[in-house]
This record gives C-alpha cells, sequence and structure tokens, in this order.
C-alpha cells in the first residue's frame, strides 16, 4: 500500500487532539502533567524512595487518563491500545520502585525490561504511521511505502519479544526472535527509501534514529547467545533510537506549532548530528573494543546533553513567543 502524498508537508502531528478532534489536556491540566514528571526526576535523586516511587507510578497514569477522556468520546477504538500501554509502563515502574524498596524479590532489571519493551513498541507503531508519511511530503516522488505484512510481522514480533521478557523463555528461542525482528524492521525500513532523504534533514533524522531499532534487536540476539553485553542492546534504543526519534520530532514540532518553515537549519542539523553520535559512540566503541566502555559513556553524556542542549536554547525563545501568524498554538 502506498503512502505518497503530492499534497503540501502536513503538519498535523500525531496526537489525541488529531487523532479524536476532541480537546487534550492544555493550559493547567497540561502543566500539571508537566509538574508531575519534573517532580519525578527530582524525587528519584533524594533519600524519599517511596515518595519518588508513588509520583513515578502516578505520571504514565495520569498520562492514561489524560488520553483515555478524549479517546472514549470520540469512540476513537483504534488507538484505545495506547492507554493499555501507558497502564503497562505504570506497572514497569512500580516494579522497579518496589524492588530498589525491597517489597519484592524480582530483579529490578524485570521492569525496566518490560517498560523498554513497552516504549519499543510505542516507538514502532508511531514510527509506522509517521515516517512514511512524512517522507512522501516533505521528500515528493519518494514513494514510501508499507507492507501489511511486513508491518504486522514487525509489530507482532516486538510484541512477542515483551511477552517472553515477562513469563521468561530459552536464550536461543529469545535470539531467534530476535533476529527475525531484526530482519522483518530492517525491511521495513527499507521500503521506506532512506537514502531518497538525505538532503532533507527533518526526514532523514526520522530514518537514521529508526535505524537503530534493527540494531537494537540484533544486539539483543547477540546478548541472549552471550556475545555482547546486554547493555549495549538497552541503549541502541535508549541512546540511539528514541533519543534520534525525540529530537527530530521536537524540532519538527516546534517549528510547526509555531507557524516556522518544516526546514531544518544549521541548528537543527547540529543537534541531530550530536545525538546521533552519542548512540554511535555509546555502541560502537565498547563494540569494537570493550575496553573502552567508560570513555565510550562519558564521551556518549557530553555529546547527548551537548545535543539536547543546543535545542533548548535555540527554541526557548521561539517556544516562549507567540507564533508568527498570531494564531492559537
Amino acid at each position: 500500500m502506498s503512502t505518497m502524498s503530492t499534497t503540501p508537508w502536513p503538519i498535523s502531528r500525531p496526537t489525541a487532539r488529531n487523532w479524536t478532534n476532541r480537546p487534550t489536556p492544555a493550559g493547567p491540566a497540561l502543566l500539571a502533567l508537566c509538574v508531575l514528571w519534573v517532580l519525578a526526576r527530582v524525587l528519584v535523586l533524594t533519600p524519599f524512595g517511596w515518595a519518588a516511587a508513588v509520583v513515578n507510578v502516578a505520571f504514565p497514569l495520569a498520562a492514561a487518563v489524560a488520553l483515555a477522556i478524549p479517546l472514549w468520546r470520540s469512540r476513537n477504538r483504534r488507538n484505545y491500545f495506547f492507554v493499555g500501554l501507558l497502564l503497562l509502563i505504570a506497572v514497569a515502574t512500580g516494579l522497579v520502585h518496589a524492588s530498589q524498596l525491597g517489597e519484592v524479590s524480582l530483579p529490578g532489571w524485570a521492569g525496566l525490561t518490560l517498560g523498554l519493551d513497552v516504549v519499543l513498541f510505542i516507538l514502532c507503531v508511531m514510527s509506522g504511521r509517521v515516517i512514511p508519511l512524512f517522507t512522501n511530503s516533505g521528500v515528493p516522488g519518494t514513494q514510501a511505502t508499507r507492507s501489511p505484512r511486513i508491518e504486522k510481522a514487525a509489530l507482532g514480533l516486538v510484541a512477542a519479544l515483551a511477552v517472553f521478557d515477562v513469563v521468561g523463555t530459552p536464550d536461543l528461542l529469545l535470539a531467534v526472535l530476535g533476529g527475525a525482528a531484526c530482519i522483518a524492521h530492517a525491511w521495513r525500513w527499507l521500503l521506506w527509501k532512506p537514502w531518497r532523504t538525505i538532503r532533507t534533514p527533518l526526514v532523514w533524522v526520522l530514518h537514521a534514529a529508526y535505524l537503530w531499532v534493527p540494531a537494537h534487536l540484533v544486539l539483543r540476539s547477540f546478548s541472549a547467545l552471550g556475545v555482547t553485553a546486554p547493555s549495549l542492546a538497552t541503549h541502541a534504543l535508549t541512546t540511539g533510537a528514541i533519543g534520534g526519534l525525540v529530537i527530530g520530532m521536537m524540532t519538527r514540532t516546534a517549528r510547526g506549532h509555531t507557524a516556522r518553515p518544516l526546514r531544518a537549519d544549521k541548528f537543527d542539523v547540529a543537534c541531530y548530528v550530536l545525538v546521533l553520535l552519542a548512540g554511535v559512540v555509546r555502541v560502537g566503541l565498547p563494540l569494537v573494543n570493550p575496553v573502552l566502555l567508560m570513555q565510550s559513556v562519558q564521551w556518549s553524556a557530553l555529546l547527548w546533553s551537548a545535543g539536547f542542549g543546543l535545542f533548548a536554547v535555540r527554541y526557548w525563545p521561539v517556544l516562549t513567543r507567540a507564533r508568527l501568524d498570531g494564531r492559537a498554538g
């Protein structure tokens, strides 16, 4: 099924408001969600473990409620599952804190693994919806396509990995499953014609970030076989895929919401390069030479911080002022 489009590059975002045409949290309600998230980040650095646990679990629960209301009112059943995924993130967060507080005997990584599996699934669903669309709209004539069979295989295999992580399964089966998922997602990525986006940074950053998904999956296979450290697969997902997609969507959304041209400037490109390079350093250096693990952590953290720090400096004056066209953001 082709997603080719000859319409102008859309500025709509894959958000609950666009899915449902219903109001979502804004003003004080949105501020409250932001404060809740920030408070959770601060509390984990303090001795108040129970307070951190309660607030950290409360955020995905509050986000689930905020999403569920417009979905239910509009009967948007297609996206109900996102509410369930947010609830799973709350469960995973609770498991991590309960383990740290000594309330459960599960290892701390169990909740972390479940949480990352859920985030990976969300990332894969949303990428499949927006990357081909933005590719065809931003680079006319690209003809990025989606194959229903590949879509089902790619998402199904990631979901299966999450289930097997929960119930436990032999390492060999995990390795085979991870390898199959890697092939499916690499095939999916190639159908989006990433090589045709090189001259459009606002698009190629999404393709470059998504390439970390099959990298994460193949590293999961290797780690299940004892070939590589599990942390490399984790950071391929978090530093590479999540970091790259977040910085790419943040710049695009900031421009769209402020009526600026949907075209990355040199500051945006610098942000992309710094964040994506952080993933290369964090994963690549220990693969080449395990002795460089600590250096890879330090250099990657510096690059990551520089990329998002540059975004903050660049877009603070943009996002704290009115839209260029005078409309509501």
